[in-house]
């Protein structure tokens, strides 16, 4: 997916504005790409589909989450984050965001 048409991009730290969480966005969806059970079963709110949803590393936590964008805000205080599964994804935090790819200066 084009990143430029979804708010938040691949490294960002994010929040859940409905349960607090903190977390890092891993991927990208441009629509809900989810099965209509999981979406009638978890996503009560009923977010839309037909905008961008994020797959996240939720910190201090072994889960990811799935989410609609709606429901997401830039972390104001993006410290870094805490998951076992960070360096399958990121190697290099540049003091706001993760990156894929690059060494350290």
């Amino acid at each position: 997916m084009s990143e430029s048409s979804a708010r938040f991009h691949v490294g960002q730290i994010i929040q859940h504005q409905l349960f607090g969480y903190r977390g890092a966005v891993y991927d990208v969806d441009a629509t809900f790409a989810g099965s209509e059970e999981w979406y009638d079963e978890v996503a009560k709110s009923r977010p839309p589909k037909d905008a961008p949803w994020y797959h996240v590393l939720v910190h201090d936590s072994a889960e990811t989450t799935y989410v609609a964008e709606r429901n997401l805000i830039a972390d104001p205080e993006p410290a870094q984050i805490d998951h076992p599964m960070l360096g399958d994804y990121f190697n290099l935090y540049d003091g706001t965001r993760y990156l894929m790819g690059g060494h350290a200066n």
